[in-house]
């Protein structure tokens, strides 16, 4: 027999599996989801029980209190920003880019100020032009969002076509935001208008 309080704090306040429960007490998994369901314990979804595998600590951003006129200001830019430039259909991960390096800082100044992001954890790749120096691009990525260059992966070297107006615009390519955390990512959709 398992005691109901051990399965509690074993799973529900420590975050254990059933396995890691299942070993720490010498028993089969077989046991502890008999006696999880006896006790009438939910059980976490896989995708619960994978973010929480991965975020042993907790999770990697919490979110701030908006208490001053500048940070609504902050909340507003940034849920307007996700809402046009943001990807939603991507389900695991915070997504969002552009051509213009002061909109993208405006963004992560939203995730690092209001969700406790850390900027070292954000991810980035460019797609750039054949016709662009992919280590001039880089660098200016990486100057003007002032990250480092290994939070970059591999540019995306598309081949160049017409020179209109957008060409114009993409001197350096497309830079894209990442930040893989689904938990941050169904907060952030959750505060778009429907």
């Amino acid at each position: 027999m398992i005691a109901k309080e051990d399965l509690e704090r074993m799973y529900l306040k420590e975050g254990a599996s059933m396995m890691e429960i299942a070993k720490k007490l010498d028993c089969s998994p077989k046991s502890v989801q008999y006696w999880m369901t006896k006790y009438g314990i939910d059980r976490r979804s896989i995708g619960d029980a994978i973010y929480l595998m991965n975020n042993r600590n907790g999770d990697p951003f919490s979110i701030q209190p908006i208490d001053t006129v500048e940070k609504g200001e902050l909340f507003g830019l940034g849920v307007g920003l996700y809402w046009g430039e943001g990807t939603k259909k991507n389900k695991h991960s915070v997504l969002l880019g552009n051509t213009d390096p002061e909109l993208i800082n405006t963004f992560i100044k939203f995730l690092v100020e209001l969700f406790g992001v850390s900027k070292e954890r954000l991810r980035f790749s460019l797609q750039i032009f054949t016709d662009i120096d992919p280590i001039e691009a880089l660098n200016f990525w990486t100057e003007r969002l002032q990250v480092s260059s290994s939070q970059f992966t591999k540019s995306v070297i598309t081949i160049s076509g017409s020179l209109g107006t957008y060409r114009q615009k993409s001197q350096y390519g497309v830079a894209t935001l990442y930040f893989h955390n689904k938990k941050l990512r169904d907060i952030i959709v959750g505060l778009l208008p429907s």
